[in-house]
């Protein structure tokens, strides 16, 4: 299918034209705001040679295309009776506003899921030290088994300070400034005082004690009042007098303010939700288990289950356990069991193959695929997952299987999580979610899908990039046999993997493999010899082609595109030929972090179904030009 073929099977698919409000690009995705997401057929587009992946994020309906975008956003809007300008205004592209249920997941999202990796490590060391202790390999009155359980109880203990960071990061406010307040009511002066019983004032004021440590809500509300206090101030505010005014006045309203009323309300409400939900597990025997894991599913769908969040960190930190996790456990192994399922029953090939490599990633916890790509297409398996869900799940709280860490995904490379005195449930009950699950889609079937004729072999007139240059080197790359490639790391900065960027087109390694870095400075370099072969009009995005035919998009930051430029200096344009370390872009790393906006940096190869693998260079943090990866031909 070319491009022009595409774009008009796209826009039939997302409802016509008279569905689409707004239309827009970044550099590897169509960005529709619809009148309607429930118009646009998002399993046909699924299905559409052309299409990588579709996502709804904060409302808006993408459409992931890959290095093509622009060719088939040109021919999407030649397909339009509206001009382009009104379909893709920049000032008009983000006029609607998300409902509020969806403002708060984002909220939540956007604050957790930065601190996961802390806690993440924490908790496994936590889960470590207590096996070392229950084996007999350690001893409680040891030095090392003290050092070690600070290590895993401090990310836990001081949870106000590292979620304050975190909370102000998204909402826009100063982040030391919110440290600030997580570290005074964490004092130990603060704490002992709370903590002796005796009446306390402030400035004739009640004060109710309280325990901040651990503590999720109370810091969060804090903070988010915080922001509001700190730009009031900053607005009346003199330039010359802000660096002293602001932070003063901030301080002493809101943590004051937190001792009088907001802790104590969100400790309640903290306190509330945890021991409810530990409650219903204790309780109400398998239903606690067979509700929420039969409908997990469903909570990840709509992004509900980011509402649970704050609710497993609190558990762990305040009881040491929390029953939710297994639950999201289980659900996640119901999905892989169902797209099993269906490899075994399928007829055809295609599918057969895509359902097992679906139910292998998503028996690792990546269950996106399999459950988008494979079981909600079919619609029955989903059933089915559901099912299997349910069923794993009352077994888990039949039994009161816990999970005493956070860390890793909800996946095999979660079993340390469950770690404990009911691990051997914990294994009975994950089996019986991917096994029933697996069983009842084989049962229950679904319309399987015939067999498609080979699709006729794309010309180099069909494919078109930005660069006529580029065009060039990559067919001639196209033709000649791929070698290994050496790609250099084009920002200074900690490496990270793919599954750490908050964008599931780059996580679920979508548009591609390889590896991200957080930046340190606001340089990125070429990482290849080649050319140039795109760059997006917000100056977020550079597409490089190497002389040896390897294809890759540097992305930086996670929606940055929403910055339409700002913070962003491109110092190349389509077809510059680059060498290792030339100079390709500048960017205000501070001013996009303070606009709210992650600047973790994909640097993935997107022809990567020509190469064997991907191999890391074994750094966790680069320098300009160092070794990053390599890839394997």
């Amino acid at each position: 299918m070319n491009t022009k073929e595409l774009s008009k099977e796209i826009l039939k698919l997302v409802g016509g034209e008279e569905n689409i409000d707004q239309v827009t690009h970044c550099m590897t995705r169509l960005r529709f705001n619809l009148n309607d997401n429930n118009r646009a057929d998002k399993a046909a587009l699924q299905k559409t040679d052309g299409v990588m992946g579709v996502m709804i994020n904060g409302g808006q309906f993408q459409v992931i295309i890959g290095n093509d975008v622009p060719v088939v956003y040109n021919d999407l809007i030649g397909n339009m009776s509206v001009s382009p300008e009104k379909k893709a205004s920049s000032d008009n592209v983000e006029k609607k506003k998300q409902n509020p249920l969806s403002k708060l997941f984002d909220f939540i999202s956007g604050i957790f899921t930065p601190i996961l990796p802390a806690i993440t490590g924490a908790g496994m060391i936590k889960g470590i030290v207590a096996l070392l202790v229950a084996v007999g390999w350690m001893g409680t009155e040891n030095s090392t088994y003290i050092i070690l359980s600070a290590i895993g109880d401090g990310a836990f203990y001081f949870l106000p300070i590292v979620l304050a960071i975190s909370a102000a990061r998204k909402l826009g406010s100063n982040m030391y400034i919110a440290a600030a307040i997580g570290a005074a009511i964490l004092h130990p002066t603060v704490t002992t005082l709370l903590g002796s019983g005796e009446p306390v004032t402030f400035a004739s004021l009640p004060v109710v004690a309280a325990t901040y440590s651990s503590s999720v809500i109370p810091i969060v509300i804090a903070v988010w009042l915080a922001s509001y206090v700190e730009k009031a101030v900053d607005k009346v505010t003199h330039a010359s007098l802000k660096l002293i005014i602001v932070p003063t006045v901030t301080l002493l309203v809101i943590v004051p303010l937190t001792l009088i009323a907001v802790g104590p309300l969100g400790v309640i409400i903290g306190d509330g939700l945890t021991g409810g939900i530990s409650w219903l597990f204790e309780n109400t025997g398998l239903f606690a288990g067979l509700l929420l894991g039969g409908t997990m599913s469903l909570l990840i769908i709509t992004g509900m289950h980011y509402a649970l969040i704050p609710i497993m960190i609190a558990s762990i930190a305040q009881l040491g356990y929390d029953y939710m996790i297994p639950i999201m456990m289980v659900a996640n192994f119901a999905q892989a069991g169902s797209a099993l399922g269906v490899s075994l029953r399928t007829k055809n090939s295609k599918l057969k193959s895509l359902s097992l490599s679906t139910s292998i990633t998503a028996f690792m916890g990546i269950t996106e695929p399999a459950m988008y790509g494979v079981n909600m297409r079919l619609k029955k398996p989903f059933i089915a997952a559901l099912i299997g869900g349910a069923a794993g799940g009352a077994f888990l709280s039949l039994f009161k299987v816990k999970a005493y860490v956070i860390g890793g995904l909800a996946g095999l490379s979660g079993i340390p999580m469950v770690l404990g005195a009911t691990f051997v449930y914990s294994v009975i009950g994950f089996a019986i979610g991917a096994v029933v699950a697996a069983i009842v889609t084989y049962i229950i079937g679904f319309e399987d899908e015939p067999e498609a004729a080979a699709a006729p072999a794309v010309t180099p007139a069909e494919s078109v990039h930005t660069s006529a240059a580029a065009t060039t080197v990559i067919g001639a790359a196209a033709e000649s046999k791929m070698v290994n490639q050496e790609v250099f790391s084009p920002i200074a900065g900690a490496v990270k993997p793919l599954s750490e960027v908050s964008d599931p087109a780059f996580s679920e390694e979508i548009m591609g493999k390889g590896y991200a870095i957080q930046p340190s400075e606001g340089r990125v370099v070429s990482p290849v010899q080649g050319t140039v072969f795109s760059l997006s009009k917000s100056g977020h995005a550079i597409g490089l082609v190497s002389d040896s035919g390897a294809e890759m998009l540097i992305h930086i930051g996670i929606d940055t595109v929403k910055l339409k430029g700002l913070h962003f200096s491109p110092k190349v344009t389509a077809g510059t030929r680059v060498a290792v370390g030339d100079l390709l872009m500048e960017f205000d790393l501070v001013e996009i972090e303070k606009a709210g906006y992650s600047t973790i940096t994909p640097v993935i190869i997107t022809n990567i179904q020509q190469y064997q693998s991907i191999q890391s260079a074994g750094a966790t943090f680069v320098k300009e030009k160092e070794l990053l990866y390599t890839v394997l031909a």
